[in-house]
């Protein structure tokens, strides 16, 4: 016989995957992420998503509030910490009290002392091989998460990876079509300078990159105006 917790369960994360789906943008997704975190996870006072960006630098990209900022800015800091290891080595940590905790002695007494964060859960988001970051939860109270906590976090944690990589994604396809359309632009722009100045390809992008500097605007904004007006403003 199937455990009526079980099955409001899975109910809910039926409504948070649609939830995810339906949010407009990494900024609504992410918050949307946390704040499901406090609801659904036993034990969970904050919550907060840390990503890898540029060059693996981790950062903070979304909380309930300040003090999981507070938390993650001290591992960072000190380049320890349930969250940096469950990124680096793919794995869920759980510590039931900072406080005494001796994997991590540069940062978790400290965020204890300083936070009063006593238990916190980190679990890996990714996607196929793919690690993007962390989902990461904390408690006020000692030993908050039990394997049940963990569970729920992981799947919560799934759903999110899934969420997050299909808004980047987009996000990718809108900046590539921005690109496309740029390029477009400035590729109209250099064959009306062609026309008008009587200079070759190489010379016309000469012009425009030259006015681009001159009047601190972007190639693609000159490009713009060439269109707009037949000529570039002080090309010579």
């Amino acid at each position: 016989m199937s455990d009526p917790h079980d099955e409001l369960l899975a109910r809910d994360f039926s409504v948070i995957a649609r939830q995810l789906q339906a949010e407009d943008g990494a900024g609504p997704t992410q918050d949307r992420i946390t704040r499901t975190a406090t609801h659904t996870v036993d034990g969970c006072d904050h919550a907060a998503i840390s990503l890898v960006v540029h060059n693996g630098v981790i950062r903070t990209v979304a909380a309930t509030d300040d003090v999981p900022v507070r938390v993650d800015a001290l591992q960072y800091e000190v380049r320890e910490g349930p969250c940096l290891d469950s990124i680096r080595t793919h794995d869920v940590f759980m510590t039931g009290d900072l406080a005494v905790e001796s994997r991590w002695p540069r940062s978790a007494a400290r965020a204890a002392a300083e936070t009063g964060v006593r238990s916190m859960l980190a679990v890996r988001l990714f996607l196929g091989g793919d690690t993007i970051g962390a989902l990461n939860l904390y408690s006020r109270t000692a030993d908050a998460f039990d394997d049940h906590s963990c569970a729920v976090a992981a799947i919560l944690a799934a759903h999110g990876a899934v969420a997050l990589t299909a808004v980047q994604h987009e996000r990718r396809a809108e900046q590539l079509a921005s690109a496309l359309e740029s390029n477009r632009r400035i590729g109209v722009a250099m064959g009306v300078l062609m026309a008008r100045e009587h200079v070759d390809e190489d010379e016309a992008f000469a012009l425009l990159r030259r006015a681009s500097q001159r009047l601190n605007l972007k190639l693609r904004d000159v490009a713009d105006q060439v269109v707009e007006t037949g000529r570039a403003p002080h090309v010579r």
